[in-house]
């Protein structure tokens, strides 16, 4: 191992990653002291809401090497996802449309993105031989974002997405954890100067303010971590945003650098980019677990599927199509998608 040029082995650890599909690679320490404060605070707070493993394992969480003994090194990588350079608010005023988050539309990264990293690691293995390490791919208690921007891959900007100069923020990002004393690069700076976009766009005010979001107020959280009835006080606010929501990645000056993607596996699936609300409520729970295989969708399960779709349908246009729907849903099996669905039909006696 002292034989090994570790420079050159950064240098060709970042052409083989490239060679792999990730845009950017960079290296970094685990010394990530100046983050552990602000995640207490924000634990504190209780910003995270039911996200209790946000609360668990916290210094395993700001200490890598407590989580993976013998780690001293973590090679970051990021992947574009973007299947569309224009970043345009068009989608969310077509309300009898759903609108899925831009990274769900496609096949589920974190198998694409951990495979490509254990290919990564096996070509340094090649090279060096065995040595320790473990990939992760939004797994696990891991500061993603800490890392990435000590790494240099970014910034974390107010909305606190990290944020590429040359890329904006439609991309996902890994890591491999290694005991490789490789040579670390160097943190960039920050450039949201006094813009303040993605906190006034916010549907919900999810901000507390640059940098802090209050997780309970975010449409994101809402309709994929919370599994109880969502608060009426943000319904109406949710529009047709039935998995995760872009608005502050959309009015992100930063994201007029958006790449597109090569990947064929995050081309929308079932037409997730444009697809109407009636559709994806009445399908069967059979059909979601099918249409949804591979899908990071999934995750959340039917019933909160179909309690997303209902509020959607509430803020839908009225038509004999949307009041069908609704309807055929007043009797669902679940209680909390039956009071989602009169809430929805509530909202068209309103306005008729």
């Amino acid at each position: 191992m002292s034989e090994i040029d570790f420079s050159k082995l950064a240098a060709d650890n970042k052409d083989w990653a490239r060679d792999l599909g990730f845009q950017e690679t960079a290296i970094t320490d685990i010394d990530l002291e100046e983050y552990q404060s602000l995640l207490k605070s924000w634990i504190e707070n209780d910003y995270h809401g039911a996200m209790d493993y946000m609360a668990s394992n916290q210094d395993k969480r700001c200490n890598p090497g407590q989580l993976v003994p013998g780690t001293i090194r973590v090679v970051c990588v990021r992947m574009d996802y973007s299947l569309e350079k224009e970043n345009s608010f068009s989608p969310l005023s077509k309300r009898n449309t759903a609108y899925i988050s831009r990274y769900a539309r496609g096949r589920d990264y974190h198998k694409l993105i951990r495979k490509r990293l254990q290919q990564l690691a096996h070509k340094i293995q090649i090279m060096v031989g065995e040595f320790g390490y473990r990939a992760f791919v939004d797994s696990a208690p891991v500061l993603e974002r800490a890392l990435a921007e000590k790494a240099g891959l970014g910034w974390i900007g107010k909305n606190t997405m990290l944020l590429n100069k040359e890329a904006g923020s439609w991309f996902f990002l890994g890591e491999l954890f290694t005991d490789l004393p490789l040579p670390i690069d160097n943190a960039v700076t920050h450039h949201c100067g006094s813009c303040s976009a993605c906190l006034d766009i916010c549907p919900t005010k999810a901000f507390v303010g640059p940098n802090v979001l209050d997780a309970k107020r975010c449409i994101s959280y809402l309709t994929i971590e919370l599994r109880d009835a969502i608060p009426k006080e943000f319904r109406k606010a949710m529009g047709n945003r039935v998995f995760g929501c872009d608005d502050c990645q959309l009015v992100c000056p930063w994201n007029k650098f958006t790449n597109e993607t090569a990947e064929d596996d995050f081309k929308p699936r079932h037409k997730f980019d444009d697809v109407a609300l009636t559709i994806l409520f009445m399908w069967s729970e059979e059909e979601f677990l099918t249409n949804t295989s591979g899908s990071a969708i999934r995750r959340i399960g039917y019933e909160c599927w179909q309690r997303n779709l209902a509020i959607g349908l509430g803020n839908a246009e009225s038509s004999d199509e949307v009041m069908n729907a609704l309807q055929s849903g007043i009797n669902n099996s679940s209680e909390m998608v039956r009071e989602h669905v009169r809430w929805a039909l509530d909202q068209h006696q309103k306005v008729q």
